[in-house]
């Protein structure tokens, strides 16, 4: 697939808000314990708050490695989750998402706002670039990322990115077949 080792930490990119259906957190509670019964650890943005929140607790109390980063403005604005492995705090957001990416080995996308279309894009850039071959892992919750990746679509059809951009993204849609396709993954590598 990748020329990367085993994924054994993930970045989860998500809402700081918890959306306006109810299934929004269902489905971030699932991707913390699914990441936690995988044995993998847990990377992201450090809040106690909306889905991240969610998904830190859920990976945490299901005995997952749960990672923190966070930037020093938002530690108050965030509220910083307790019990976490590991907290660190960043001068700023560059170091934040830098950080992120450094401790992590692949992408986990649920539905977020700017900041996540932020990450999720960063990333997708970096891959372009050939910065990174990590997997980016899009949970297209009840199609919530469906105008996101019809504008990918859009941007290669258009002719400014080639088709293998449109293909830096796997999308699924439930958490399950997010964690389904590290496992797939990482039974690659061990050939």
């Amino acid at each position: 697939m990748n020329n990367i080792p085993k994924i054994s930490t993930v970045c989860v990119y998500c809402g700081s808000r918890m959306g306006n259906k109810s299934h929004y957190q269902n489905q971030a509670h699932k991707l913390g314990a699914l990441i936690a019964q995988a044995k993998l650890s847990l990377v992201y943005g450090a809040g106690s708050i909306g889905l991240m929140g969610v998904v830190a607790r859920s990976a945490r109390d299901n005995g997952s490695n749960v990672i923190g980063i966070i930037p020093d403005h938002l530690d108050d604005i965030e509220i910083t989750q307790n019990g976490l492995s590991e907290l660190h705090i960043t001068d700023d957001m560059h170091q934040r998402k830098k950080m992120m990416f450094e401790r992590s080995d692949a992408f986990i996308v649920l539905p977020g706002g700017l900041g996540t279309l932020d990450e999720t894009l960063e990333m997708m850039t970096w891959a372009q670039l050939s910065l990174h071959r990590k997997p980016i892992i899009l949970v297209n919750t009840d199609g919530y990322w469906s105008p996101l990746i019809q504008l990918v679509k859009h941007v290669v059809d258009d002719g400014f990115a080639s088709p293998e951009n449109a293909e830096l993204l796997t999308v699924v849609d439930t958490p399950e077949a997010a964690i389904e396709f590290i496992q797939a993954y990482n039974d690659d590598k061990a050939i």
